[in-house]
């Protein structure tokens, strides 16, 4: 969930934790300290008091320091802030009740402590599976990570590893190619860890700004930039979903090297060895340059992989750039992090429902499967808006399924499965949206049959936003500027336009839409009342308005006759019919953008003198 939305789910004092932090970050003029000036400026000095949209701003410019804040907490190693942030900056995790994040807490010290005691006696056990030349890479920074803590007890000080120790310590784990889950293993041999209280680590991650807490539901939230924080304090290069598909395109040869390199049983499934891998916390930039290679592969060979590899299997384009290795690796991670920050989510929301929904009546154990690879706490997470707050989108989904799975599912629903079948399941659920635009009128009738007899499933609570965001879609196919902005700073608490179209030269048309359940629109007061409020507010703020249009699915013929008579808000009125192929008829014109004096004549508009006139 973006961290805009989570600051409008809490109140004033769930949110002063983490605005002191960005307070501490300003007092110490950050490299963007002018932009964030800026933005102060105008709205108010006092972060307190700016919206929810600003301070997500500020944050933007702040996000390096943040960082450094966050890293600099790792000297107080009582914190088991590896474990931690580990458990909150999975993909499932971002958004959690208090009592799942304490299970899921006890049981990764579960798990530690049995990894821990494996551990220990494979590097005490001479006959154990682990490799000498490994062996000794875990005994000598075992020796030096006691050298930095334990050498304070020399001073009679107290034992703790400073901040320039600990730099070294990374840069040794970095050369010995050590991953997160060895290096966590290897410290809690010297430093034994502890279980906290759950509030006392829920009080901990707060004060330095890594979670939000709202006591009033007892709810845990990870903000999308934050999460991206953490992994790369964490060292993790790219999140687990484009590390997994990265994995899931090597072969499996290339997936065994890795597993022998790192001490990953290599008899597993492949499914399991994959999660292991990303678990194990082992480098993305390691594997790619290293890893994945025979002894002996030279250079050239591996460039020459990497190039088929991002061009041909994971078919990036445009083509990853960079002359030596290093740097095609990084503009791959730059890649999968604009892909992370890109809100598009390759096919409709609506598409998205759909799948899910499929694919639960198709696959049984598609829910828990879900639940279980994300570790979800709710029963149902078959939902696009649910799986949204978590960043996880339609690719991500099927990329976690079994290729058996989802060839099944292909097969039933007669997808083709030669090819990509993933880009081919994402094509098949991409036409929903034109299944709402199809059903427009009746969505506008609010007739509940007709839409479950087209399979959409829609609660009638929401039909009126639907039918005012199909309005949107339509008004911005034809070429009109849909102005949210001008909209949002407009409105009022008393006053809310449904749609403002900004013409040119502040000029703006009010486009209101109504939904009846009987034939023919007829409450004519109520709404010019609505419309002259809307239109005296706008021409109060340096802006015209030159029309106003109001679409409903059918007006009765006293309200056409009443409003040919209403002189003050020049209104037409359009039919929801009417409108939609109004559309069609655009899409095979010529036309780059539809001529709105076309809106602007009659009272009633008629679809088949637009349509006569947009073809010529």
């Amino acid at each position: 969930m973006k961290l805009e939305k989570i600051l409008d789910n809490l109140n004033s004092f769930e949110k002063n934790s983490f605005l002191k932090i960005i307070d501490s970050i300003l007092a110490d003029q950050p490299a963007n300290a002018k932009a964030v000036d800026k933005i102060l400026s105008e709205t108010s000095k006092d972060l307190k008091a700016i919206d929810s949209q600003n301070i997500a701003k500020v944050f933007g410019l702040l996000e390096s320091e943040f960082k450094e804040c966050i890293k600099s907490e790792f000297v107080n190693t009582t914190s088991q802030l590896d474990i931690l942030i580990d458990i909150i900056s999975r993909e499932g995790n971002a958004i959690m009740k208090q009592d799942w994040f304490a299970r899921l807490y006890e049981k990764e010290l579960t798990l530690m402590d049995k990894r821990l005691k494996k551990f220990k006696h494979d590097l005490e056990n001479d006959k154990s599976d682990l490799d000498d030349k490994r062996k000794r890479d875990y005994l000598i920074y075992k020796k030096c990570l006691h050298t930095a803590y334990f050498n304070d007890e020399q001073n009679n000080q107290e034992k703790k590893i400073t901040t320039d120790e600990q730099s070294i310590l990374l840069t040794l784990s970095q050369q010995l190619e050590l991953s997160q889950e060895e290096v966590k293993l290897i410290n809690y041999l010297i430093i034994p860890v502890k279980k906290l209280e759950i509030d006392t680590v829920i009080n901990e991650l707060k004060a330095i700004g890594a979670i939000f807490y709202s006591r009033k539901t007892s709810t845990i939230y990870v903000a999308d930039e934050v999460v991206g924080i953490l992994r790369k304090v964490r060292g993790k290069e790219v999140p687990d979903k484009f590390f997994r598909r990265v994995l899931k395109s090597l072969k499996d040869p290339q997936i065994n090297l890795i597993c022998r390199k790192h001490g990953i049983d290599r008899k597993l499934p492949i499914e399991q060895k994959i999660k292991d891998i990303i678990h194990e916390g082992i480098s993305f930039t390691g594997i790619l340059q290293e890893d994945i290679y025979k002894e002996g592969t030279n250079l050239t060979d591996r460039k020459k992989f990497l190039n088929d590899f991002f061009d041909n299997t994971l078919k990036i384009t445009p083509t990853i750039k960079g002359v030596l290795i290093e740097e095609k690796i990084d503009n791959l991670i730059s890649y999968f992090e604009a892909l992370e920050r890109d809100e598009k989510i390759g096919i409709s929301v609506d598409g998205y429902e759909k799948m899910l929904r499929e694919m639960g009546q198709v696959l049984p154990k598609f829910n828990n499967y879900l639940r279980e690879q994300y570790e979800f706490q709710e029963e149902n997470v078959l939902n696009s808006h649910f799986l949204l707050d978590y960043n996880i989108k339609p690719k991500d989904v099927l990329e976690i399924l079994p290729q058996e799975a989802l060839q099944e599912f292909s097969k039933i629903k007669e997808i083709k499965t030669r090819g990509d079948l993933i880009q081919n399941v994402l094509e098949c659920y991409k036409d929903a949206e034109n299944l709402y635009l199809e059903n427009y009128e009746n969505i506008g009738f609010r007739n509940m049959a007709a839409l479950k007899g087209n399979s959409i499933d829609i609660k009638e609570a929401d039909i009126g936003i639907k039918f005012e965001e199909l309005t949107k879609k339509i008004f911005t196919t034809l070429g009109f500027q849909v102005d949210e902005d001008l909209r949002a700073s407009l409105n009022s608490t008393k006053d809310k336009a449904d749609i403002l179209l900004n013409i040119s030269n502040n000029e703006i048309i009010i486009v209101e839409c109504k939904t009846v359940k009987e034939s023919g629109y007829n409450k004519f007061s109520s709404v010019s009342r609505q419309l002259k409020s809307y239109a005296n507010r706008i021409n109060g703020s340096n802006y015209k308005v030159v029309k106003s249009i109001l679409v409903a699915p059918d007006f009765s013929d006293d309200f056409i006759k009443e409003c040919g008579l209403e002189y003050e808000l020049n209104l037409s009125l359009i039919t929801a019919s009417t409108l939609v192929q109004i559309l069609e008829g655009f899409k095979t014109s010529k036309l780059k953008m539809f001529p709105h004096n076309l809106l602007m004549r009659d009272v009633l508009i008629q679809e088949d003198r637009v349509l006569k006139a947009i073809a010529k």
